[in-house]
Order: C-alpha cells, then sequence, then structure tokens
C-alpha cells in the first residue's frame, strides 16, 4: 500500500467516511491546524517537554481529528462507531496538569517573551498553535456547517493554557531570582 493515493491532485481530499472535499476547506484547515499542533506538542516533547502530560494529549488530539474529519451528515455514525472520542476525562487531565502548575507559584508578569530557553520557546510555539486550531474550530459551524461538540473546543482551550504554563515552568531555572 502507497501514502500516495494520487487522489488529491485535482485539490482534492476525503473526509472519514468518502466524502471529497477541497484541500482548503474549513474543515480541513481546522483538520491542518490540530495536525500541527500534534507536531507541536510532539517537538516541545522531544525537546525535553514532559511526557507523561504531553503524550496523552498527542493521543487525544488524533480522537478529536478523527471526529472533526467527518462530515456533518457522518457525526452520528462516528459517534456510534469504536474510535476514541474526546470526553470529560481528557479534559479534567489537562485542567489537573494546569492546576498541578498554577499550585507551585509560577513567575511571571504580564506578557511573555517567548525565547528565555528552547523548551520553553517550544511550549510557546506550542501555544500559538493551539490557538489558531481553537480559532479554526470555533469558525466551523459559520464557514463550513459542521457543529463541534463543546468538549473539543474547551479541549483546545484548556490545551493552550497548559503550554503557557509548561513554557513558563520552563523559563523558572533560567529567570533570575526576584527580589
Amino acid at each position: 500500500m502507497s501514502i500516495s493515493t494520487r487522489t488529491g491532485d485535482q485539490g482534492l481530499t476525503g473526509l472519514l467516511y468518502g466524502q471529497r472535499v477541497p484541500k482548503n476547506h474549513p474543515q480541513i484547515e481546522a483538520l491542518g491546524a490540530c495536525d500541527e499542533l500534534n507536531v507541536a506538542i510532539g517537538l516541545a516533547r522531544a525537546a525535553g517537554g514532559r511526557p507523561e502530560v504531553l503524550l496523552p494529549i498527542q493521543h487525544d488530539l488524533v480522537a478529536l481529528m478523527g471526529e472533526v474529519a467527518c462530515a456533518e451528515t457522518d457525526t452520528a455514525r462516528y459517534l456510534e462507531s469504536k474510535f476514541k472520542k474526546l470526553d470529560d476525562a481528557a479534559l479534567s487531565r489537562v485542567d489537573l496538569a494546569a492546576a498541578d502548575l498554577e499550585a507551585r507559584g509560577l513567575r511571571f508578569d504580564g506578557w511573555a517573551t517567548p525565547g528565555t530557553g528552547p523548551l520553553a520557546a517550544a511550549f510557546d510555539q506550542a501555544r500559538v498553535v493551539a490557538r489558531r486550531a481553537e480559532r479554526r474550530l470555533v469558525g466551523l459551524p459559520a464557514d463550513a456547517g459542521r457543529t463541534v461538540r463543546p468538549v473539543i473546543l474547551a479541549y483546545v482551550n484548556r490545551v493552550s493554557d497548559l503550554l503557557w504554563l509548561l513554557a513558563r515552568e520552563a523559563e523558572q531555572d533560567l529567570l533570575p531570582p526576584s527580589d
């Protein structure tokens, strides 16, 4: 089996159950942004980021993308399928990780200035990609008539917050002591 299907040469691509849409379709843009987020999180993990936090998020993103990859008419079919679905437990894991970081009393004043160190910069890069993915997902109902379950929107929003906190944590040992 080849990765090259030769079915996209005319500018179309397939959704999960076979419907064809243009490659610049809002749903494909949202999927691409989520895929970029998964890669950015993988880069942060490869740079020394916390695999116990990041790897489950990457797995959750695959589940999220599966659902978003369905046409609106196939949503019920997907939700009834054996595929893993993003759920409240996934959202709770992200919330708990953020609460754990917040409880550590991380230092930050106002806007972050990314670049204090490679790991912090990787987390900040992942954070801005998460915000882009969130914007694409929020726009799907108006842009493509594709509803998005609230847990998906909440999840991507909270992942972005968590990535911001992870970036600040990565900076802590590199910042001068506060007065």
